[in-house]
C-alpha cells in the first residue's frame, strides 16, 4: 500500500512528464476491427494477472490508471486495451504504457512481458516492483523508448540494456536503490549510439568513473543526472555535445567542474548544476547559449562578478545564482532579459545599488535578492513589475523610507524587507490585497501600525518586530485576519491594549510573539486560540501569579517564553506537548517546579527558588538544555541529572547553594557541551567520568571547595575550549600529560586562586594549538556554543572581574595567578601568538621576563606582578601595540623602563615595588650610561626612536581595532563580552 501512495503522490509529475515527451501514437485508442495475435494477448493478460495488486489492497486513485487494466478483457482485441498500441496491421503490440498501474512483484527474465518482440515503446513508470531490473529487457531488439522511472526497482543496472541499440530514450530516474558501475556505464555509452534522452536521477552512480561519460552520443538532447552521488571532475566535452538541450546535474555535492571558457555553443535551453562543487568565475562564453531559458547555479562555489554578458541571454526565463560567492555590483545589462520571470540572487556578496533599469524586467514574478550587501534606496522603477508576486530584499543594507509603490502591487503575495536600515512610517496597504507574507522586522521603521493591515484578509505571516514603532495599539485591529498563523509585534515601543470583553478567534494562529509590548496581564483572548503552538510574552510587565485559566492554553503549546517579567509563582506547568519553556529573570519563589517530561529546553534561572531539586526531575528524558542558575537552591546534586537524556547538551547550575560532592554521573553524556557548576559549595574531587563527555566545550567549576590535583585526564576531551577551576582548593603540579597536543582546543584557562605549585611546564603550553591559530579575520565573528543558549563565564580581564555574556572564539586568556608556582616563565609562552591576556601574578616565579613575550602581538593585558622576577624589562615588549594593561609591580626588576609606543601610556603603578627600575614614568632618573646595544637590541632599534608619533600610531591601531569590533557587534546586533565590571582581590585558599 505504501507504493500505491507513492504512485498517487507522483501522478501529477507523471502527467507533466508524459505531456513533455513525444509519443508515436495514442496509448488508449486502437481500431476495434483489428485483432492482435492470440500469443501477445495472452502474454499481456498473464503479465497483468501476475503483477497486479490483489483487489482488496487496490486503491482507485486515478480513473486514467484504472481504465488501463479495467479494459483488459479476455476475448477483446488487445489493440483496444488501455495503454496498448499496435502497428497499422493490428497484429503486433508496438507500444505499452502501464505507468501508474498498481503493478508489483519481480519481473523475471522469462516473464510473458518479453513475448512482445516488436515492442518499440515501454513505460512502466510509477509502479512498485520492489525488485531488480530484469536482464530480459535486453531482449527488446526494436525498443526505442524505455521508461522504468520511480517504480521501486533495485540492484545493479543489467548490462543487457546495452543491447538495445535502437534505444533513443532511457529513463531509470527515481529508483534510489538502483546503481550503476563504470563497466555497465561504458557499455551503455558505447552501444546506445542513437540515444537522445538519458534520465538517471537518483540512480546511485558513486562507483561510476566520470571518464565513462566522455563518449556520450552526439545526438543526445537530454542528460539528467540529479542526485546520483557523482564525484570527481566532470569532463568538458559534456557541455559541448552539439545537440544538447537539457543538462541537469542537481544535488551532486562532490561533483566538481567549471564551464568551458571557449568553444561553447549549442542549443542548450535548460542548464542546472545547483548543489554541486562547481566553482570559479563564470566565463563570458556563457553568452553563446542563445537559446537558454533556465540557468540554475544555486549552492555552488562560483565566485567573481556576475558577467555583463548575461545581458545577451535574451531568451532566459529563470535565473538562479543563489548561495554562491559572487561579488561586486549587478550589471545593468541584466535589464535586457525581457522574458525573465524568476530571479534568485540571494546569499551572495553582491554590493552596490540595484540599477534603476531593473524596472524593465516587467515579466518578473519572483525576485529574491536577500542576504547580500546591497546599499542605497530601493529603486522606484520596481513599481513597473506589475506581475510581481514574490519580493525578498531582506538582509541587506538598504536605506531610506519604505517605497510607496510596494503597497500598491496588487499581485504581490510575499514581501520581505527584513534586516535593512529602512526608516519612516509603514504606508497604507490599501491595494496589496493579495499579500500573504509581510516581513519588515529588524529595521528602523517608526510611527504607528497602519490600520489598513486589518484589511489584508489573506495575510498568513506578519512580522514587524525590532523596529521603532510606537503608540497604543488595539489588538482587535487584527481580528479580521482569519488566515494569520504567525504574528510578531515584539521589541518596539508599542503599548498593547487588550479588551477582555472581546473574543478573537484567530482559527489558524500558531505563533504569537508579543515580547516587549508593555503588557501588564495575560491577554484573555488566549483562551480561544486552540491551535497556538508558540507564545512569547517575554520582556513585559506581567506581575504576580500565572492565572489558572492559562493552564488550558499551556496544554496545547510547544514553546512558551515568559522570561523578564515580574511573575512570583506558577502552581504547575501543564502541557504534554511543551518542548521549550523559558521562565528566567522573574521573581518566582518557592520550590522547584518540574516541567512536563516532553520538555527539551528549560530555563528558570535568575529567580528566587529555594529548596532541593525534586527527584521527579529525573523524568525529563527529552531534556537538552537545563539552566537553573542564579537561584537559592540547596541540597546535593541528584545523580540522575547525568542520566536524564542522551541529548542533554547544557547543564547550568551556577550560583546556587548546592553542597556535597559531585556525583560520578557522567557515563551517559555523549551530547554534553556545556557544564557550569560555578559559585556553589561543592567539595571533594572532580568526577573522572567526565572523560566520557567527548563533545564538552565549556567546563566551569570555579568558586567551590573542590580539593583535588590538576585533572590532566581532561586532555582526552578533544573539543574543550573553556576550563575554569578558579577559587577552589586544587593542589600539586600541572603535569602528567600523555598526549602530544594536550588541550589543543583550549582558549580560556583560569586556574587562579588555588594551591597549585611547582614549575610551569613547557609541554602544557605547547599543546595549546587554538591560541596559536585563531582566525581573527573571520566574519561574522563566531561564538562558542549555539544560538539557543548563550554560554557565559566570569573571568578576570585587565584586572577586573568581567562577565562574558557570549564567548567569542577569538577571546583567549590564561590566568594562573594566586598560586604557588616557582621557577622561570617558559619561553614557549611566546608561541601563543593570539593570546589576549596573560596573568601569572601572585606566585613565586623568578628569573628573567622572556623576550619571547614580545611575539604576543595581540596581547592586551599582561600581569606578572607580585613575583620574584629579576633582570631588565625586555625591549621586545614595546612591540605589543594592543597592550592596554601592564602590571610588573612588586618584583626585583632593574634598569631603564623601555620607552615608545604603548609603554608611554603606563603609569607608576605598573612598576611600583621594583627599586632597581628607573626612567619614565618613575621619578627616578637613569644615571648610568647605557651600554652599546646588543645584536638583539639592534633589531628593535626602531622602538626607541619614534617618540610620540609612535605612541599615536599605537593608539591608532588599538582604536581601529576597537571600532572594527564595535561595528561587527552593531551589525550582528548581538551582545559581546562586556556586561558588568566589579572589583576583584586575590587571595589564597
Amino acid at each position: 500500500m505504501g507504493c500505491l501512495i507513492i504512485c498517487l503522490s507522483q501522478l501529477a509529475f507523471l502527467v507533466f512528464l508524459l505531456h513533455s515527451q513525444p509519443t508515436s501514437s495514442s496509448s488508449f485508442s486502437s481500431s476495434s476491427t483489428l485483432l492482435c495475435s492470440q500469443e501477445q494477448s495472452s502474454a499481456l493478460l498473464k503479465f497483468k494477472q501476475l503483477h497486479s495488486y490483489p483487489t482488496s489492497s487496490s486503491s482507485k486513485y486515478s480513473d486514467d490508471c484504472d481504465q488501463k487494466k479495467e479494459s483488459w478483457k479476455e476475448g477483446r482485441d488487445c489493440c483496444s486495451w488501455g495503454g496498448v498500441t499496435c502497428d497499422t496491421m493490428g497484429r503486433d503490440v508496438i507500444s505499452l504504457d502501464l505507468s501508474c498501474s498498481e503493478l508489483q512483484g519481480t519481473i523475471h527474465s522469462n516473464s510473458s512481458l518479453f513475448l512482445l518482440p516488436n515492442l518499440q515503446e515501454l513505460n512502466l513508470a510509477f509502479n512498485c516492483f520492489n525488485s531488480p531490473i530484469s536482464s530480459g529487457f535486453g531482449q527488446f531488439a526494436k525498443l526505442e523508448k524505455l521508461n522504468l522511472s520511480s517504480s521501486q526497482f533495485s540492484g545493479l543496472v543489467p548490462h543487457e540494456l546495452s543491447k538495445l541499440s535502437k534505444l533513443s530514450s532511457l529513463d531509470l530516474s527515481g529508483n534510489k536503490q538502483v546503481s550503476l558501475n563504470t563497466s555497465v556505464m561504458r557499455r551503455l555509452v558505447q552501444n546506445l549510439t542513437k540515444l537522445t534522452e538519458l534520465r538517471l536521477d537518483a540512480v546511485q552512480m558513486s562507483l561510476v568513473s566520470l571518464d565513462s561519460l566522455m563518449n556520450l552520443s552526439s545526438s543526445l538532447t537530454v542528460l539528467s543526472l540529479n542526485g546520483c552521488g557523482l564525484h570527481g571532475n566532470l569532463p568538458y566535452n559534456i557541455f559541448r555535445l552539439p545537440n544538447l538541450r537539457e543538462l541537469s546535474l542537481i544535488c551532486n555535492p562532490e561533483l566538481r567542474g567549471a564551464f568551458p571558457t571557449t568553444n561553447w555553443s549549442n542549443p542548450l535551453m535548460f542548464l542546472d548544476v545547483s548543489t554541486t562543487g562547481f566553482s570559479g568565475p563564470l566565463p563570458n562564453s556563457i553568452d553563446n547559449l542563445k537559446f537558454l531559458k533556465h540557468l540554475g547555479l544555486s549552492q555552488c562555489n562560483f565566485n567573481g562578478s556576475v558577467p555583463a554578458s548575461f545581458g545577451n541571454l535574451t531568451q532566459i526565463t529563470e535565473l538562479d545564482l543563489s548561495s554562491n560567492n559572487f561579488v561586486g555590483e549587478l550589471p545593468s545589462s541584466l535589464s535586457n532579459l525581457k522574458k525573465l520571470s524568476f530571479l534568485n540572487l540571494r546569499c551572495n556578496k553582491l554590493s552596490g545599488s540595484i540599477p534603476e533599469s531593473f524596472g524593465n524586467l516587467t515579466k518578473v514574478t519572483y525576485c529574491h535578492l536577500s542576504s547580500n550587501n546591497f546599499i542605497g534606496h530601493i529603486p522606484s522603477s520596481l513599481s513597473n513589475l506589475k506581475d510581481l508576486t514574490f519580493l525578498d530584499l531582506g538582509g541587506n543594507n538598504f536605506e531610506g523610507t519604505l517605497p510607496d509603490f510596494m503597497t500598491k502591487l496588487t499581485k504581490l503575495t510575499n514581501l520581505d524587507l527584513n534586516s535593512n536600515h529602512l526608516i519612516g512610517q509603514i504606508g497604507e496597504f490599501q491595494h496589496a490585497k493579495s499579500l500573504e507574507i509581510l516581513l519588515l522586522y529588524n529595521n528602523r521603521l517608526n510611527g504607528s501600525i497602519p490600520k489598513s493591515i486589518s484589511n489584508l484578509v489573506k495575510l498568513q505571516k506578519l512580522d514587524i518586530s525590532s523596529n521603532n514603532l510606537s503608540g497604543t495599539i488595539e489588538f482587535d485591529m487584527f481580528s479580521k485576519l482569519n488566515e494569520i498563523d504567525f504574528l510578531d509585534l515584539s521589541y518596539n515601543s508599542l503599548s498593547l491594549s487588550i479588551n477582555n470583553n472581546l473574543k478573537y478567534t484567530f482559527p489558524k494562529l500558531k505563533y504569537l510573539k508579543l515580547a516587549s509590548c508593555n503588557i501588564t496581564r495575560f491577554p484573555y483572548f488566549l483562551r480561544t486560540l486552540e491551535f497556538l503552538d508558540t507564545l512569547d510574552l517575554s520582556n513585559n510587565r506581567i506581575k504576580g501569579q500565572v492565572p489558572k485559566w492559562m493552564f488550558k492554553v499551556l496544554g496545547s503549546l510547544k514553546s512558551l517564553n515568559l522570561s523578564h517579567n515580574s511573575l512570583t509563582s506558577i502552581e504547575q506547568i501543564p502541557g504534554k506537548n511543551l518542548e521549550n519553556l523559558d521562565l528566567h529573570a522573574n521573581f518566582l519563589q518557592g520550590t522547584f517546579p518540574v516541567p512536563p517530561s516532553s520538555v527539551v529546553f528549560f530555563s528558570i534561572s535568575n529567580n528566587n527558588l529555594s529548596g532541593e531539586i525534586p527527584c521527579s526531575i529525573c523524568n525529563l528524558t527529552s531534556l537538552q538544555i537545563l539552566d537553573i542558575s542564579f537561584n537559592n537552591l540547596t541540597g546535593t546534586i541528584p545523580q540522575c541529572l547525568g542520566y536524564l537524556s542522551d541529548f542533554l547538551s547544557v547543564m547550568d547550575l551556577r550560583t546556587n547553594r548546592f553542597h556535597g560532592t559531585i556525583p560520578e554521573m557522567f557515563a551517559k553524556c555523549k551530547s554534553l557541551r556545556t557544564l557550569v557548576f560555578n559559585h556553589n559549595q561543592l567539595e571533594g574531587s572532580l568526577p573522572q567520568s567526565l572523560v566520557n563527555c567527548r563533545k564538552l566545550e565549556v567546563l566551569d567549576f570555579g568558586n567551590n571547595k573542590i580539593n583535588d590535583s590538576f585533572p590532566y585526564w581532561l586532555e582526552a576531551l578533544p573539543k574543550l575550549q573553556v576550563l575554569v577551576l578558579r577559587c577552589n582548593r586544587f593542589y600539586g603540579q600541572i603535569e602528567n600529560f600523555k598526549a602530544i597536543s594536550s588541550f589543543a582546543m583550549l582558549r580560556i584557562i583560569d586556574l587562579s586562586q588555588n594551591n597549585f605549585m611547582g614549575h610551569l611546564t613547557s609541554n602544557f603550553f605547547e599543546g595549546l594549538k587554538a591560541i596559536k591559530t585563531v582566525n581573527e579575520n573571520e566574519v561574522p565573528l563566531k561564538y562558542i556554543g549555539e544560538d539557543y543558549y548563550q554560554d557565559s563565564i566570569m573571568v578576570v580581564w585587565k584586572g577586573q572581574e568581567l562577565k562574558l555574556e557570549r564567548i567569542l572564539t577569538i577571546f583567549t586568556t590564561i590566568d594562573l595567578s594566586c598560586n604557588k608556582f616557582h621557577g622561570q616563565i617558559p619561553k614557549v609562552l611566546g608561541t601563543l601568538q593570539f593570546l589576549r591576556e596573560l596573568n601569572l601574578s601572585h606566585n613565586s616565579l623568578s628569573g628573567y621576563i622572556p623576550s619571547s613575550l614580545g611575539n604576543l602581538l595581540v596581547l592586551e593585558s599582561l600581569d606578572l606582578s607580585s613575583n620574584m622576577l629579576n633582570g631588565s624589562i625586555p625591549m621586545q615588549l614595546t612591540r605589543l601595540t594592543f597592550l592596554a594593561v601592564l602590571n610588573l609591580s612588586q618584583n626585583k626588576l632593574i634598569g631603564p623602563i623601555p620607552q615608545g609606543l604603548q609603554f608611554n601610556t603606563f603609569q607608576n603603578n605598573s612598576y611600583i615595588g621594583n627599586k632597581g627600575l628607573c626612567g619614565f614614568p618613575l621619578s627616578k632618573k637613569c644615571m648610568i650610561v647605557e651600554p652599546p646595544p646588543s645584536e638583539e637590541d639592534n633589531d628593535l632599534k626602531f622602538t626607541s626612536g619614534f617618540g610620540w608619533r609612535a605612541v599615536m600610531m599605537g593608539y591608532g591601531c588599538g582604536f581601529v581595532y576597537g571600532i572594527a569590533i564595535g561595528y561587527l557587534v552593531s551589525k550582528s546586533r548581538k551582545p559581546q563580552w562586556l556586561v558588568s565590571l566589579v572589583g576583584i582581590s586575590c587571595f589564597q585558599i
